[in-house]
């Protein structure tokens, strides 16, 4: 339950960021060019907060600027922050009219507030998502597989679930992971395609599992290239990986043992 209502709130967080973005992309492009993509960001929102139109970005001191910074934990590179968000917000741009500005200030500053409330309530979701996965007697083993951190180990588990009998082998696993591709024959032709009827929330995890576990194991890495090597797109390499890892998991689960790169990906 608390890795579904964790991700669900990064989902609607990530909703109302788009909403925020299209409404600057409207009236206030000079906002989008000082705090780039990451608006659900304490720096952004601290700075749309003090300046949520472009007559009171274009009036905001550096000073007010750098006290907006420093409350939201920037830290490095402090100064140059500064300046750069700065001449951004005071470089001239196209105004809408006045009754248009006032309406987007409230659209603005309501997005805002929701954005920040959910960037508190993730946060808490997820100290107790850490809380609950560190105590559970298959996390050990789910964290040591590559590519798998807190939230996103607890995130898997959680969609697989724990009980050890639910999947008699690792090609059971790897059908209700949705990983395992479905073969199609008719006649002379057969096609390999990938799996639609699945659980998409865990179809997401075990993709970006597979993403992280790139640059975290020498023999996921090997894997992925051999099968861009045989011409597989990058998102059908991924899907690959993510199938040899459902199974490397399955295997640890079964045998109750932590993963092991020497094994898991043997030398040829």
């Amino acid at each position: 339950m608390l890795a579904r209502a964790h991700q669900s709130l990064i989902w609607a967080r990530q909703r109302h960021v788009n909403a925020l973005r299209s409404a600057l992309r409207d009236f206030y492009p000079g906002a989008l060019a000082a705090l780039g993509t990451h608006l659900a960001e304490p720096e952004a929102l601290a700075v749309l907060e003090l300046a949520p139109t472009p007559e009171q970005g274009r009036r905001l001191t550096r000073a007010a600027v750098r006290r907006a910074l420093v409350q939201a934990g920037r830290r490095r590179n402090l100064q140059g922050r500064v300046v750069a968000v700065h001449d951004a917000l005071a470089a001239p741009q196209l105004a809408a009219p006045e009754q248009l500005e006032a309406a987007y200030r409230e659209v603005v500053g309501a997005l805002v507030t929701v954005l920040g409330c959910l960037n508190v309530q993730v946060a808490a979701l997820e100290e107790q998502l850490t809380l609950r996965f560190a105590v559970h007697r298959d996390a050990g083993i789910v964290q040591s597989l590559p590519g798998l951190g807190v939230v996103l180990g607890a995130r898997v588990l959680a969609e697989f679930g724990d009980d050890p009998h639910r999947y008699a082998t690792a090609k059971g696993r790897k059908a209700f992971a949705g990983t395992a591709p479905v073969t199609r024959a008719s006649g002379l032709r057969t096609t390999v395609v990938a799996r639609a009827a699945c659980n998409q929330r865990l179809v997401d995890a075990c993709y970006l599992w597979a993403f992280a576990a790139l640059t975290a194991s020498p023999g996921a890495r090997r894997c992925y290239d051999a099968h861009r090597a045989r011409g597989a797109s990058h998102h059908q390499a991924l899907r690959a990986l993510g199938n040899r890892l459902v199974g490397i998991l399955h295997g640890c689960l079964a045998r109750r043992v932590t993963y092991q790169e020497q094994v898991a990906w043997p030398a040829a």
